[in-house]
């Protein structure tokens, strides 16, 4: 896989990279823990015209426009309709009914608008928390804010790693596995916090 992308982001640039996550959210198979740290490595060398900003701003607006897709989907179509849909033709996406119901149950255990840009940065979440965003129908303006937020933290941090790793960029995605772990507890310990807050103001 590290052929092709390497030579994608590599003539196209920006664009590549920008087309590269925006396919991230449609075809899951490309994953952007290779995609963002590869163009940052990229943007490292001497002879490329990209440089890290650039690299980070361009991946991120793919992301964002990618993952809104998703969240596009959850706003016309009901619970019932999509899971219906993704058991008949999910396969051809590698989906499956239990990413959408992993993803729906981080937003609803979670709980709160914030949810959208911490989803944003755990891996298997990512791409499909937008869905019960647009299922609960989240207003379009907190949406697109918390998940842009959380877009760049995450497609920054594997850019940042993959240019300061260099050659070594594939290490990044050993590190995920720990990182993941952590933004999840601390969505649980935030959620448990956020409950607790509306039942004492409900009491009071």
């Amino acid at each position: 896989m590290f052929d092709w992308i390497t030579t994608w982001i590599e003539s196209l640039g920006y664009l590549g990279i920008f087309g590269l996550m925006v396919l991230e959210h449609l075809f899951p198979p490309i994953p952007s823990e290779l995609v963002m740290p590869l163009a940052g490595f990229v943007s490292s060398s001497s002879t490329s015209d990209m440089t890290l900003a650039g690299v980070i701003l361009a991946g991120s607006l793919g992301s964002l426009i990618g993952a809104s897709a998703w969240y596009v989907v959850g706003l016309l179509i009901t619970h019932e309709q999509l899971m219906g849909w993704v058991e008949r033709h999910g396969r051809w996406l590698t989906l499956k009914p239990k990413d959408i119901e992993k993803a729906i149950a981080f937003f609803q255990q979670t709980g709160g608008s914030w949810v959208v840009g911490l989803g944003r940065m755990v891996p298997g979440v990512r791409t499909y928390v937008s869905v019960p965003a647009g299922l609960s129908h989240m207003p379009l303006l907190p949406y697109l804010s918390y998940s842009a937020l959380g877009t760049v933290l995450w497609t920054g941090a594997l850019a940042v790693a993959g240019y300061v790793l260099g050659d070594q960029f594939d290490r990044v995605q050993e590190w995920l596995g720990p990182v993941s772990k952590i933004v999840l507890i601390s969505c649980a310990i935030a959620a448990v916090i956020w409950i607790a807050k509306r039942r004492r103001h409900r009491q009071s």
